[in-house]
């Protein structure tokens, strides 16, 4: 896939999954939010809880998951932390970290919590 293909596949597969928690009333508050470690896919709200998403396209959910690397889940806790910063509770905010996988067909799942060890 091209680079500009590349990106618009992205672009389309994240604004796919943020109308899917816009619609269980998590509303995305920020898209390609980028800081100094950065960037998160996308930023929703549940109630007090702040969900970072990371939103993987790939032929297939396995292909999709497989290019989530320990080193980007590094970087988007980095910029995670630098985010929570901006609260009022700062890193005492209630948060988690989803991972979404679309594939081929515009098929998506999503895995809450996906970075709880």
């Amino acid at each position: 896939m091209s680079g500009e293909v590349s990106h618009r596949a992205g672009f389309v597969a994240e604004e796919a999954v943020a109308r899917i928690y816009e619609r269980a009333d998590r509303p995305v508050t920020a898209r390609r939010w980028r800081g100094a470690a950065g960037e998160i896919d996308l930023i929703a709200r549940d109630g007090a809880e702040v969900i970072f998403i990371e939103v993987k396209k790939s032929k297939s959910h396995a292909a999709a998951a497989a290019r989530l690397s320990r080193r980007q889940m590094e970087r988007i806790y980095g910029a995670a932390s630098e985010f929570l910063a901006g609260e009022p509770l700062g890193q005492l905010t209630a948060s988690r970290f989803d991972v979404a996988l679309v594939d081929g067909m515009g098929r998506i799942e999503i895995i809450e919590n996906a970075f709880a060890a």
